[in-house]
């Protein structure tokens, strides 16, 4: 939205009242963990530099940390020799405890060490994650800029919410947690092996015979728990959109009695999501007690077989412990990582349907060799225009108008004739599917979007304002406004009697829903606005529903000011508020089907007299 424009963030529905079918949820057949995992990876390669470092800390770290259970086992074998030399009564046997401590503090040294090396490692991981994700979040805020009004007509705003703050959410989470967990336990897996194989190849070999059966039941299990954890973030988007409407809608709900039905939707809803987040946790979760039933197989095996060879002479007592410390250490990681399973495929998943967003088809770019009017004067042309929402349904076809500088153009018609959905084309929020629009004799399609809205101020029945004071919502449009002009524009719109009767004036702060104002109160805070932004082109859509009849009176006035030396389209259902218009355009089925002033079309006697007199029949009955 450019500063001059006035109209709702929000998505805006169709002419015909309802979004496009087919356009809420991305569709498309859903990636595999793989391609997904990858992707994800493939966002943290500018800080490759980063991870070089917090990998090699990683290394320093394990290997200082592998290398303490071998160097015990020789204070198990300093002990135990002692202990056997006295029982023989070997003269001057007994334990070294110099040769001891001197092993103890070597240990303490290599763990001390190891942990200030893994400190390091996850402050600098840290920082690589929140960076990762901080740009994540940067290149979905853009992306929804660039995507196309068609997009957000169907999508749930709760699902698409979802997407852009709870899946975020969850992949900072899940990368944060699992990352710097992941690299030490593969890392500890590798030093450990090694440290395994120096002291004994035959019980390394048994250790790893758990490996494939390890990796054969993480992946079996990861493959159904995947799909399960895509359907319950695809159950909370829907259930975030639900809450989001009720909730918008709370006023209405009760006025109509639908609370009943309401909480049986959220129910339904619900109750979908705690199937499908049940179902993901108890399989991802199945992955942990298998991972330690092989782990404590492998241990007691080691075990048997490391007794065996200490009976035997061919190992000492304290090798056989230490292969033991790294049995347990080697199949240790092997379960964390297991245990982390569910955790990445939740994570996985919410990058995936963000990436859903990312890929989805934004609107056409800005042309390279942009164009601007040699002089701003606000005329408008049609030329053999068509569009429509859905191929098989026409909505505008070959439409051609000349809207003059200064003129006052007036658009009515029944719902659904395409009275928005022509000026929605002059903002360009959709594109053109025949003909063009120029303006000031440029087409719009040359003119990057922000020149185009910056000349056009729009005005809207459903009003809009954001969190902030009044002076900051009128100033929107044009934020480097002084302080006399902010006050002209709230004048001549009749905003300042209001304000002045409130006891922070100016300076009352607005809620985000904008309930401490009146509905006709907000309509007048939107036309102040556009009426600082002195556009060129000026967009009236029913501006004036929502503010009483003496008020209207008052802004009708204000509304001619602001209309005069520049061009008006003004889309009314009150034929009374557009009599002085200098064209009146009436629409029916995307067609042009009368045009001319109101004394014209009164006279002719066709859709506008019908119109009209239908509406004057309403108020004298």
């Amino acid at each position: 939205m450019s500063a001059t424009t006035t109209t709702s963030p929000r998505p805006q529905p169709s002419p015909m009242g309802r979004g496009m079918p087919g356009m809420g949820m991305p569709v498309g057949k859903a990636k595999t963990f793989g391609p997904s995992a990858k992707r994800l990876a493939g966002r943290m390669h500018p800080e490759r530099f980063w991870f070089a470092v917090v990998v090699l800390l990683g290394v320093t770290s394990v290997a200082f940390a592998v290398a303490g259970p071998k160097i015990l086992g020789h204070a198990t074998d300093i002990i135990f020799d002692g202990v056997i030399g006295r029982a023989r009564g070997v003269p001057g046997a007994g334990i070294d405890f110099g040769a001891l401590a001197d092993v103890l503090l070597w240990v303490l040294g290599l763990y001390l060490t190891s942990a200030l090396f893994s400190w390091a490692q996850g402050r600098i991981l840290n920082g690589v994650v929140q960076r990762v994700v901080f740009k994540l979040r940067e290149d979905v805020e853009a992306k929804l800029h660039r995507l196309p009004l068609r997009y957000f007509d169907g999508q749930p705003r709760g699902e698409l919410l979802s997407r852009a703050t709870n899946d975020i959410d969850n992949v900072s989470t899940t990368v944060q947690q699992t990352l710097s967990q992941l690299l030490t336990s593969l890392l500890t897996v590798i030093g450990v092996l090694v440290m395994m194989v120096t002291i004994s190849p035959l019980l390394a070999l048994i250790a790893l015979a758990v490996i494939p059966l390890s990796v054969f039941v993480t992946a079996r299990i990861g493959k159904r728990s995947q799909k399960l954890f895509m359907e319950q973030w695809k159950q909370t988007g829907v259930l975030n959109a639900h809450i989001e409407e009720s909730f918008t809608g709370h006023q209405v709900v009760k006025v109509f009695g639908r609370q009943k039905e309401s909480e049986e939707e959220f129910r339904r809803r619900n109750d979908a999501l705690f199937g499908a987040a049940l179902g993901a946790q108890f399989i991802s979760g199945l992955i942990m007690p298998a991972m330690m039933f092989l782990s404590n197989i492998s241990y007691v095996v080691v075990a048997v077989v490391g007794g065996l060879r200490i009976t035997s002479g061919s190992m000492s007592l304290g090798e056989v412990q230490a292969f033991l410390q790294y049995s347990r250490q080697f199949t240790q990681p092997l379960t964390q990582v297991a245990s982390m399973a569910n955790l990445m495929q939740s994570g996985v998943a919410s990058a995936e349907r963000i990436f859903e967003l990312l890929d989805a088809e934004e609107q056409s770019p800005d042309p390279a060799d942009a164009s601007l009017p040699a002089q701003r004067r606000g005329r408008v042309e049609f030329e053999d225009v068509s569009f429509s929402y859905r191929p098989e349904q026409p909505l505008i076809e070959h439409l051609s108008l000349v809207a003059e500088p200064g003129q006052t153009v007036a658009i009515v018609g029944p719902t659904g004739a395409g009275k928005t959905t022509l000026v929605n084309l002059v903002m360009r929020f959709y594109e053109l599917d025949a003909g063009r629009i120029t303006l000031d004799g440029v087409d719009i399609t040359r003119l990057r979007r922000e020149d185009l809205r910056s000349q056009i101020g729009m005005v809207l029945q459903d009003t809009w304002l954001f969190g902030g004071t009044i002076r900051d919502n009128i100033a929107y449009g044009r934020p480097e406004a002084t302080e006399e002009q902010i006050l002209d524009a709230a004048k001549a719109t009749f905003v300042d009697r209001f304000v002045r009767t409130l006891p922070d004036g100016y300076d009352t702060v607005i809620d985000e829903e904008g309930t401490n104002v009146s509905a006709g109160e907000k309509q007048l805070l939107t036309i102040a606005r556009a009426f600082l932004a002195s556009p060129s082109l000026l967009i009236l859509d029913e501006a004036t529903s929502s503010v009483d009849t003496r008020t209207e009176s008052l802004v009708q006035h204000a509304m001619a000011a602001l209309r005069s030396s520049r061009t008006s389209f003004v889309i009314a259902h009150r034929l009374s508020t557009i009599r002085d218009a200098d064209l009146i355009l009436v629409m029916e089925s995307g067609r042009i089907v009368e045009q001319g002033t109101h004394e014209e079309l009164l006279e002719a006697g066709g859709a506008y007299h019908r119109l009209y007199s239908a509406q004057f029949a309403a108020t004298t009955t």
